[in-house]
């Protein structure tokens, strides 16, 4: 996929979670018109390929439909980062090559959710009194607002489709 689409795909998706209510094209487009020149069919186009890939839902309203996000922004930001990985033919490889981009802020995020989800893994040591973990709560929802459990009850995480 060329880098700009998956670019506006995010951009797309950022209205959609800033605003949390159902968007529609129209005014998605008059708020990316105001950074970029972009096509009506442009935007439609993203946004029916997010909804093809499971995440956005779109409802009928009128001669339009509305679009609302399936998912929050870190289950969207690991399920590219899964993508990604698979794409690899040596993942290890590419894990050590990410693990070298990243920030020393992001390291230790990355330290923490180790720690939160090491024990649920299969054959994992039971944990030592003392042990440091954060707030399972916080971990899942990236600490966004309403993320609670990342999908709406009864839904499974979309397939991203690319």
């Amino acid at each position: 996929m060329p880098r700009a689409l998956g670019e506006l795909e995010d951009a797309v998706m950022t209205r959609v979670w800033q605003w949390n209510r159902p968007v529609t094209v129209r005014e998605v487009l008059e708020d990316l018109q105001q950074e970029r020149s972009i096509a009506y069919t442009t935007v439609m186009t993203v946004m029916d390929n997010l909804h093809q890939k499971g995440w956005v839902r779109r409802e009928v309203d009128g001669r339009a439909y509305r679009y609302t996000a399936v998912s929050t922004r870190a289950a969207y930001s690991a399920a590219l980062m899964n993508e990604a990985w698979s794409r690899s033919d040596n993942p290890a490889a590419a894990l050590v090559a990410f693990f070298g981009m990243m920030s020393a802020e992001q390291r230790e995020a990355l330290q923490d959710a180790v720690r939160i989800v090491a024990p649920a893994l299969p054959g994992a040591p039971e944990a030592e009194p003392g042990d440091k973990a954060e707030p399972e709560e916080k971990a899942a929802s990236g600490g966004e607002p309403g993320a609670e459990g990342d999908f709406p009850a009864g839904e499974a995480p979309p397939d991203s489709g690319r």
